[in-house]
């Protein structure tokens, strides 16, 4: 019997010993997962990278004693013995800040907060000490970022108006603090660092959004980035594209998203570093389609992108990057208000088409002559071009069933841009730092409008030999150079001075067709050039509490030149002063910001900007009292508001103890008074500026863990105007009020191992709102919102 029971107790044993186990966990810093950390596991020397939820896995290990070491770039190395013996492992691994300096983004609270975050006051070769700053961290939006969902995306930025009508994401169209919306054209633009919209000179629009699922984080610099980016009133939006994991030679992501009205959405990714860390790799290709929920409004688009980084020297590192993208869409049209009241799901065009074809090459050299002195090198061009055809008639008459409006461009742009920044100590031992540059900038538009045939199809072709209205080239240059210098006072104050000169020539060469009545139209032949120099300066402070808390301030000089397309554009719901002049004004900026017993996030301040000859719309009457749209430089404008943030860890803030729950809430408000004033016109004297809700409040509430999340966002904007003159309707419905609303949204994500599930619903409780009133394309008229839709993402990443 002892012989017996000795060979079952070796026998279980031997069981136990080839049995198959495995060890998981989550690598977490606070209540933050932290992906892609490196977890070796000896002494098999098995590695594997944390996901995006920080979970990790080994699998098919024998029972036996093993060492897991957690290393990861800004975090302490961890290590823990592990015994395996008759049940699967399940850790819970906190890592810990190191206090290192860094030339990557530090983002404020990202160990406690989901997104909100600013920038540090050097990242790089840009300075940003005393400035407004905003960062987006997108692998922590609980969204849908298959349609770059943006009320979602931007739901943590106050004071953004925000224009909600492309249900498939194609454009952006944001505004802060009082600037219209319009196609993003108040804010410089950039994808990693270079311009990305239409012509940086001559048209500023952007009809190309990056992928927000390739994108690692967004960049928000308010009015005084002008300094360093342009003079523009809005500031910089730069968005950061994701680059190949850096300890991994290769890893594969593909994302399928289904949702309403035909949406299907495929985003397939590689990429990694290989041996040596001598190339890091990342490329990706997205087809997406669908429909609105309006008829007449079906969309395909394809983009695709490769980024390549190669460490040519210790100190010198080589970028290329190449972005291509196209799209076709039918536009369903705009709406007069009886007609929205009615049924805002309708359409009454069915023969208006868009089409974007966009290619965006870069070239970037980084190279360090020592730990104090690095320069930076950006040479890109854009190759693109848009296509608009359809009927601009008055949207409250039919479809006359004639032959349609054909409007192309045709983009050529080049540039490059040199920086170089030194730190240097001043004052004893505290560092200050100088950054020079210079940017040298060529465009050409080559825009075209005339008849096109009568049909319902996408036929972008014009009717005779040339076109019928007009037919320009739109060439320009500009250089610029600029300078700032962070003097770091003493430990805790620094101030930031800057100058900007630039140099600007616009030119315009080409025919425009008179219109006339009872005889021939006129071909008039036009030559123009507008050349002009200026400079621009500013200054910025902040004061840096040993709590974290930062107070800062700052005003800096902006400037905005008019270019010939916005005159030679012939449409019948909207005229152009001829005599229009550039714009110019400043942004003043103060505030506090900070952690708050490292649970709470606070971002608050006031501004001031003041605009002088702003251009707006008139709505007034021809002498057939038909109205209509007239675009002028209107009269001086101020706008003046508050923009506050809170976000939070509400179980932080009432344990004392670290938990793997956690409950964000966020509050995002901004109070804006944008008024117009020093005019003798009594139609628009003190009256409100257009496209400004006075009122914008946007707040929400996420709960998870680093596996699950579940997240409520609940926003609302006061009513607005869409011309100076505060018109409440207009029989063309081009002009008018819009009015107050709010929307609801709702989204679920769950991960296991290599799977995460994304879904959604969008306008929760379907609300019938619109946020634009357009004079061209894509309407004229209403553009109604979204109706509430659903969503739903797999994602599986090797």
């Amino acid at each position: 019997m002892k012989q017996l029971s000795g060979w079952m107790i070796l026998m279980l044993l031997n069981v136990t010993a080839y049995a198959q186990y495995s060890i998981s966990g989550t690598v977490r810093n606070g209540n933050e997962a932290v992906h892609n950390a490196s977890v070796t596991l000896q002494p098999s020397a098995q590695r594997k990278l944390s996901n995006d939820n920080g979970f990790f896995r080994f699998g098919n290990l024998a029972a036996g004693t093993y060492s897991i070491t957690v290393t990861t770039e800004g975090f302490k190395a961890y290590q823990q013995e592990v015994t395996v013996f008759n049940k699967n492992i399940v850790l819970d691994i906190s890592l810990l800040k190191q206090d290192i300096q860094l030339d990557t983004l530090r983002v404020t609270g990202a160990a406690n907060y989901a997104v909100a975050g600013k920038l540090r006051d050097v990242e790089g070769t840009s300075i940003y000490a005393g400035k407004k700053t905003e960062v987006i961290l997108l692998r922590n939006v609980n969204a849908n970022l298959a349609t770059n969902n943006t009320r979602q995306i931007y739901a943590r930025v106050p004071g953004l108006n925000i224009w909600e009508y492309d249900r498939g994401g194609l454009q952006l169209g944001i505004g802060g603090r009082g600037l219209s919306p319009d196609r993003s054209s108040n804010f410089n633009i950039r994808q990693d660092g270079y311009d990305i919209s239409a012509d940086a000179l001559g048209y500023p629009e952007s009809y190309y959004t990056p992928s927000a699922e390739a994108l690692d984080r967004i960049e928000i610099i308010r009015g005084a980035a002008s300094l360093q980016y342009g003079p523009q009133f809005g500031g910089l939006v730069n968005f950061v594209m994701k680059e190949g994991p850096k300890d991994k030679p290769f890893e594969f992501t593909t994302r399928q998203t289904l949702g309403s009205f035909g949406l299907f959405n495929s985003f397939n990714s590689i990429g990694g570093t290989t041996a040596k860390n001598k190339l890091n790799y990342y490329a990706f290709y997205q087809y997406k389609k669908g429909d609105n929920w309006r008829p007449n409004s079906h969309y395909d688009q394809h983009n695709a992108y490769v980024h390549l980084a190669g460490n040519i020297t210790p100190k010198l590192k080589i970028t290329g990057e190449y972005t291509f993208m196209s799209y076709l869409a039918q536009q369903p049209g705009g709406l007069t208000d009886a007609q929205f009241e009615e049924d805002p799901s309708v359409s009454v065009r069915a023969r208006n088409w868009f089409r974007v074809n966009w290619n965006l090459a870069s070239l970037i050299l980084d190279y360090s002559f020592s730990e104090q002195t690095k320069l930076n090198w950006r040479t890109y061009t854009l190759q693109g071009g848009r296509d608009a055809l359809g009927i601009l008639s008055y949207i409250n008459r039919p479809d006359p069933g004639t032959e349609r409006d054909f409007m192309s461009d045709d983009y050529s742009n080049y540039a490059s841009e040199l920086r170089l920044i030194h730190r240097y100590k001043l004052v004893k031992e505290n560092r200050s730092t100088f950054l020079v540059g210079v940017r040298a900038y060529k465009g050409l538009t080559d825009r075209k409008q005339g008849n096109a045939n009568d049909k319902s199809d996408a036929d972008f072709t014009f009717l005779g030999p040339e076109p019928d209205k007009s037919s320009y080239e739109f060439p320009g240059y500009n250089f610029a150079a600029f300078a700032e210098n962070i003097f770091q006072v003493n430990p805790y104050w620094t101030v930031t001075p800057g100058i900007r000169f630039e140099h600007i020539n616009t030119k315009a060469e080409g025919y425009y067709y008179k219109q006339n009545i009872f005889i021939p139209n006129e071909k008039i032949n036009e030559t123009k050039e507008n050349p002009r120099s200026f400079t621009l300066l500013g200054i910025g402070t902040a004061w840096k509490f040993p709590n974290g808390i930062e107070l800062y301030a700052n005003i800096s000089q902006n400037y905005r030149s008019i270019n010939f397309n916005d005159i030679r554009v012939l449409n019948v719901n909207a005229r152009v002063d001829p005599n229009l002049k550039d714009e110019t004004g400043y942004n003043i900026d103060a505030g506090f910001r900070g952690n708050y017993r490292g649970w709470l996030y606070v971002d608050a301040s006031v501004f001031y900007l003041k605009y002088n000859d702003r251009i707006g719309s008139i709505f007034t009457r021809d002498t057939s009292f038909m109205t209509f749209r007239y675009r002028t430089n209107v009269s001086d404008s101020r706008n003046l508001g508050m923009e506050l943030l809170l976000e939070g860890d509400v179980i932080k803030a009432l344990s004392s103890h670290n938990s793997k729950y956690r409950l964000n809430l966020y509050t995002n408000l901004s109070l804006i008074d944008a008024r117009y004033v020093n005019t003798q016109n009594t139609a628009i004297a003190d009256k409100l500026v257009e496209n400004v809700p006075p009122v914008l409040f946007r707040t929400g509430l996420s709960f998870g863990t680093p596996k699950f999340n579940l997240t409520y966002q609940f926003a609302c904007q006061s009513k607005q105007y869409s011309d100076a003159t505060n018109a409440e309707s207009t029989p063309t419905a081009v002009d008018g009020a819009i009015p107050a609303f709010s929307v609801m949204d709702l989204s679920l994500s769950y991960n296991w191992r290599q799977f995460t599930l994304y879904t959604g619903l969008n306008n929760l409780t379907d609300e019938r709102y619109f946020t634009r009133r357009a004079d061209g394309y894509p309407g004229p008229g209403i553009l109604p919102s979204d109706a509430r839709n659903w969503y739903v993402t797999l994602q599986f990443k090797l």
